[in-house]
């Protein structure tokens, strides 16, 4: 059974950081191509970033580059968000999905959490 399990939201003032984990079991990790999106209030849910499978070329959403950095440690069987420079229109649930191809429709997706940015 694949399980993607979020971690690190919380609420944080405009310009700071916070870091976001998601735990993954049941799928060989280093196989999948992981990714990040999120959903505020009364929108749809947008993509925020990828890493290919392996640990190789990453995807950001125009919004967030050069302030969203995503990585992955493939012995923890992690992927990571690190946000920076946080502004109020981060205010979001960010999900975690995984996928064997690098996809906007991932197969796998977590529960997320929630981020809180004020201003």
């Amino acid at each position: 059974q694949v399980q993607l399990v979020e971690s690190g939201g919380g609420l944080v003032q405009a310009g700071g950081s916070l870091r976001l984990s998601c735990a993954t079991s049941g799928l060989t990790f280093s196989s999948y191509s992981m990714a990040w999106f999120r959903q505020a209030p009364g929108k749809e849910r947008e993509f925020v970033a990828r890493i290919i499978r392996g640990g190789g070329p990453t995807a950001y959403a125009d919004s967030v580059k050069g302030r969203f950095t995503i990585s992955r440690d493939n012995a923890k069987n992690t992927v990571y968000l690190q946000m920076n420079n946080l502004k109020p229109e981060d205010t979001a649930v960010y999900y975690c999905a995984a996928d064997l191809r690098a996809t906007m429709n991932p197969r796998y997706w977590g529960l997320g959490t929630q981020v809180t940015v004020s201003s």
